[in-house]
């Protein structure tokens, strides 16, 4: 098979701790006749045979002898070389009419870091499918937010995935009822309005089309491998006369520093906005159907957090997961960033102390805006009482106010210097206008570019909020305080500059090396991960 659009590898960077190269098409055959293609599928069906749960997740197993496609850690008999083609999305798996196998299912796992690793059109495309937006907006609406025409993101999407955005998403509402079916239970009618799907009808054939199976013996299936593991069960129920309660859980790679996360949220948690200690995170979501009530805890049983929410509309929930998967990094490739890092010798030793380090993201773009703004040159606590007010005077029961809100009233709550309060002002006018975007599919360089052009936001808040906002896995603060002087410290270069120079050794992991310098700050006290 042709490797790409023009039959040319492309670079596959550092997604998997076992390569070096090869290619990043939508499917990889014994058959493919470039060394690099050969390389590619050498490694990936070593991880097949070897059962690597460290790649699940990360690309899929095409069987074609069977008709199915597995995860790599599939405990079913390793098939033929000849009879296997690798791919990076499970709907470039349907487009070739495998099904997911039912031993292993395949999408119960964590997602693929290979879109947030990477700024192309197609993993800003793939933020934005799982975000649901395709089922709002439509092919049209994912065009529009990338920027491009519907036929050339299409045409795009085919050549690097396999798949279409129209079989993207379908396949991603198959993903979210499966997960719903298992963890929950809501009626089978209620679960196919949750995944997007438009029609009772249209949820049964493709269940039966993906899963070979009902909706009904889906989650027999579940049910019965969480008796075997023993899992408590996370299952929601609906009340008639309130929100819809529910209930998911969220696997990560192992390892996951959950803990970490939790207490970078709970010592920056905002009074009247949000809550939490080490194991949980309370805190309202402004989602597209309306309000979330969610609460998020930390998964006792494996790698991961269990989301409890009451939604305003069950049609949220693909938008739910999406958001939640981006606060708390799940998709991070644990394995491959802490190999890389640790390759130094002087971050192997933190990384051993933190195994797992991941990204405090944002619940919301503008939010995290205007909290980084606000917190800057002063304290957290100060921080967080200023927040808080504004919140108060500002906000509508418990949710951050909007851009516009601020850019309208922010004068009369706001306090402190008054070039300060002008640019918070102004900044909330180009976000109320659209002129500046804080969304998933926003490209780095151009998010960096757009903040950096604006009165009074230098490149510390623009790094910053390229870390927090689109979980860029490759910024580095190389002019902040505490990680000069943990750089000092443990005998790095201390001038910004030289550091930078450092840091490029690290790439494309230079955020998770900022981070496990923030965890490791020379000051006392308990270690913080990030800055306000």
């Amino acid at each position: 098979m042709a490797c790409c659009a023009d039959g040319k590898a492309q670079s596959d960077d550092v997604r998997f701790p076992l390569t070096s190269g090869g290619c990043t098409c939508q499917g990889v055959g014994m058959d493919d006749s470039t060394s690099e293609q050969r390389a590619l599928f050498e490694q990936r069906y070593g991880a097949l045979a070897s059962r690597d749960a460290r790649f699940d997740g990360q690309f899929i197993a095409g069987v074609h002898s069977t008709g199915i496609y597995c995860r790599p850690s599939c405990p079913a008999m390793t098939p033929k070389p000849s009879n296997v083609s690798f791919y990076r999305t499970a709907a470039a798996a349907h487009e070739a009419g495998l099904r997911a196998c039912k031993r292993c299912q395949p999408d119960a796992v964590p997602g693929s870091p290979d879109w947030n690793l990477h700024d192309d059109l197609a993993s800003r495309a793939m933020r934005l499918v799982h975000d649901g937006v395709i089922e709002r907006e439509g092919v049209e609406g994912l065009a529009r937010r990338l920027g491009y025409t519907a036929r050339h993101v299409t045409r795009v999407l085919r050549t690097e995935l396999g798949a279409g955005p129209l079989a993207l998403a379908r396949a991603n509402r198959a993903q979210t009822a499966r997960s719903l079916l298992a963890a929950t239970e809501l009626p089978v009618s209620d679960i196919a309005f949750a995944s997007g799907f438009g029609s009772l009808r249209q949820f049964n054939e493709t269940i039966a089309e993906v899963y070979r199976s009902t909706p009904t013996e889906l989650r027999a299936i579940a049910r019965a491998r969480a008796r075997r593991r023993g899992e408590a069960g996370t299952a929601g129920a609906i009340a008639a006369d309130a929100a819809t309660p529910l209930t998911l859980r969220l696997p990560a790679r192992s390892p996951f520093d959950g803990h970490g996360l939790f207490r970078f949220f709970a010592d920056h948690a905002v009074p009247g906005l949000e809550s939490g200690d080490d194991e949980h995170l309370h805190r309202a979501l402004a989602l597209p159907g309306g309000r979330a009530d969610v609460t998020v805890r930390l998964d006792s049983e494996r790698a991961g957090v269990i989301v409890t929410a009451r939604l305003a509309s069950l049609a949220d929930t693909p938008a739910l997961s999406a958001r939640v998967r981006r606060l708390f990094d799940l998709d991070a490739d644990s394995v491959a960033i802490d190999a890389a890092l640790s390759a130094d010798p002087v971050l192997a030793p933190l990384v051993a102390q933190v195994p797992g380090i991941r990204i405090p993201g944002a619940a919301d773009g503008d939010e995290a805006l205007f909290r980084t703004l606000i917190g800057q040159q002063i304290s957290v606590a100060a921080a967080r009482t200023v927040i808080g007010r504004l919140v108060d005077a500002l906000g509508d029961s418990g949710l951050f106010p909007p851009a516009a809100v601020i850019a309208e009233r922010g004068g009369e709550v706001l306090r402190g210097p008054s070039n300060r309060v002008g640019t918070i002002i102004r900044v909330a006018d180009a976000v109320a206008s659209g002129a500046l975007q804080l969304g998933p599919a926003t490209p780095a360089v151009e998010l960096r570019s757009q903040l950096l052009a604006l009165p009074g936001v230098g490149p510390w808040t623009a790094g910053y909020l390229t870390l927090r906002t689109l979980g860029n896995p490759d910024t580095f603060l190389e002019t902040d305080l505490v990680i000069r002087q943990s750089a000092e410290a443990l005998g790095l270069p201390h001038a910004p500059k030289a550091l930078a120079a450092r840091a490029a050794a690290w790439a494309p992991w230079r955020s998770y090396a900022g981070l496990q310098l923030w965890r490791h700050r020379p000051a006392k006290g308990a270690p913080q991960v990030l800055p306000g």
